[in-house]
């Protein structure tokens, strides 16, 4: 895009002071008759590049101008180097072949490129899962450009339940949480999120909208997140774990959470209290881990999973002697 590029001539020329059109051209990957033009451009809007002819010429700033992008700090240069995966970079079309810091490294003062380097060596965010099942979104470009236009968005959508509909929306951000993208996305006036991946099809507008004057994506997002904890259900179960578990306990999954943990009692068993989405699922996972978990609390539920356990007896004894 070219406002990006006329950026990138700032922080090129802020940064190495001079630079002829050839290695600018080079840089940006563009025509020398492409810079011309854009030189030509960021002098109608007001910044001060001027051209020295000669040997040692070149285009540069004149001295007492400095742009808002010079005060960025070293940390705030090195943070640049620790974003996300480039996979999430792709999904948006921001990534070719070539990771882009290279080139924001090559931006740098030379004093700080070291700096930039070293963190960028020591630090990796992955956002992807082990066993990574990437979601597909099927109008993800669609959905993008109704984002930067400000044009309505009609979709098919698949609810939680599996049941489709037809949606007229107004689309103000994506949000990746981990590898799944969700839509933020105002109808009838009410924000709501859509998972990407359940918008089926999605066709552009012609109409546009009014973007709401004081919205902002990450803090619409924090509070849409903690709104949704908050408002999860929470079904909590006193127990007593064997030694032999506690480690798979210490890293377990997304199904259960330890909410508190005790001191080993004389027997070595842990007590304990975890926490279900619900009563179901606290069951199936006692069952799970068989004589290595002792339920205390709530008494019922000790009934009910040796209930399930005589049936799952019963189920298997009958297919064996069939």
């Amino acid at each position: 895009m070219r406002a990006d590029r006329l950026i990138n001539i700032m922080v090129f020329l802020q940064n190495r002071g001079k630079m002829t059109t050839k290695e600018l051209a080079d840089e940006l990957e563009v025509s020398d008759r492409t810079i011309l033009r854009d030189m030509d451009a960021l002098s109608t809007v007001g910044i001060p590049v001027v051209a020295e002819r000669g040997k040692w010429g070149g285009w540069r700033l004149l001295d007492n101008f400095r742009s808002e992008l010079s005060t960025l700090t070293l940390e705030d240069m090195k943070a640049l180097f620790v974003f996300p995966s480039k996979e999430l970079l792709q999904d948006l079309g921001l990534s070719d072949s070539i990771d882009p810091r290279h080139r924001l490294l090559a931006s740098l003062p030379v004093n700080h490129q070291a700096d930039a380097q070293a963190m960028w060596d020591r630090i990796h965010i992955d956002v992807s899962t082990w066993r990574q099942s990437k979601e597909k979104v099927a109008a993800f470009e669609t959905i993008q450009q109704a984002i930067w236009e400000d044009r309505k968005l009609k979709i098919y959508y698949e609810k939680a339940d599996g049941n489709k509909v037809d949606r007229l929306i107004e689309p103000l951000g994506l949000v990746a949480k981990g590898n799944r993208w969700y839509l933020v996305a105002s109808k009838n006036g009410e924000l709501r999120n859509y998972r990407a991946s359940r918008i089926h099809s999605a066709k552009l507008q012609m109409e546009k909208f009014e973007r709401p004057a004081h919205f902002h994506l990450a803090s619409y997002w924090e509070q849409s997140k903690d709104n949704f904890i908050r408002n999860l259900p929470a079904y909590d179960v006193e127990v007593e774990i064997a030694p032999s578990i506690i480690k798979r306990i210490t890293f377990t999954g997304k199904f259960v959470q330890v909410i508190k943990k005790e001191s080993a009692n004389e027997q070595g068993w842990l007590p304990a209290i975890l926490r279900f989405n619900d009563k179901q699922e606290a069951i199936e996972y006692m069952l799970g881990f068989g004589d290595q978990m002792k339920i205390v609390s709530p008494e019922h539920l000790i009934d009910e999973v040796v209930s399930l356990a005589k049936r799952a007896i019963t189920f298997y004894q009958r297919d064996s002697s069939s």
